[in-house]
């Protein structure tokens, strides 16, 4: 009961109406399938979404900038696509807290790690199309992806935070990103959370590789420092 409560209310943040199977397959990552008997879980409907999500962002920023050339949609289309700002969205919509995750994976922190959050939310795209159809999974992602559609210079932030976050230090007159790295698990299965310091901001973020780990932490110290501006 208390699950279908959850899926209903993630449906209302969705804004369309997702079978509660398919919703459910979806937010279930391979390490929970793992431990519970080695059932489905979500890597196919991600598959399928992110065909979705491309798509629908490619025809969007065709038909919306007609006076940009190939190169310049390519770029954009990347950075809406990306782990970064899937995960953003991913966040806005607290969809970590509905995640179905192994034990080891929960206890490491993975409800927000941004590849974990980037694909089941493509995974969710992916069951509202099966579940709603195309126009409803291509209306989800317009709704998703608007607010970086809306702000040129979160394009930037999200495919090279290091990079803007950088920029934004200097353009606000505060001392250059500074960052540290540390690592947890075995060699085959090590995380990484990086720590970035600019100006009184902290930030942090994880990934499965030192530099996934730093571009998280950049975005959101971008965030926040860029919502001072």
């Amino acid at each position: 009961m208390a699950e279908r409560l959850a899926l209903t209310q993630l449906t209302q943040k969705l804004g369309v109406d997702i079978d509660p199977e398919l919703l459910s397959l979806a937010l279930t990552h391979r390490s929970w399938a793992y431990e519970n008997g080695q059932v489905p879980h979500n890597e196919r409907l991600e598959f399928l979404g992110d065909s979705v999500l491309g798509q629908a962002v490619t025809v969007r920023l065709f038909t919306g900038h007609p006076e940009l050339e190939e190169g310049a949609l390519a770029k954009r289309r990347a950075s809406v696509v990306s782990t970064v700002a899937l995960a953003e969205i991913a966040r806005g919509i607290e969809l970590g807290i509905h995640l179905r995750l192994g034990r080891g994976e929960d206890l490491t922190g993975g409800r927000d790690k941004d590849s974990i959050l980037a694909d089941t939310m493509e995974a969710v795209i992916g069951a509202t199309y099966l579940s709603a159809g195309p126009d409803a999974a291509t209306g989800l992602v317009l709704r998703l992806v608007e607010p970086l559609l809306a702000d040129p210079e979160r394009y930037g932030a999200a495919m090279d935070p290091k990079t803007s976050l950088q920029e934004l230090a200097a353009r606000s007159g505060v001392q250059p990103p500074a960052y540290s790295v540390s690592s947890t698990g075995p060699d085959h299965d090590r995380r990484f959370t990086a720590t970035v310091a600019v100006g009184d901001v902290t930030a942090q973020g994880g990934g499965s590789s030192k530099k996934a780990a730093e571009m998280a932490a950049a975005l959101r110290a971008w965030q926040e420092l860029s919502g001072r501006a």
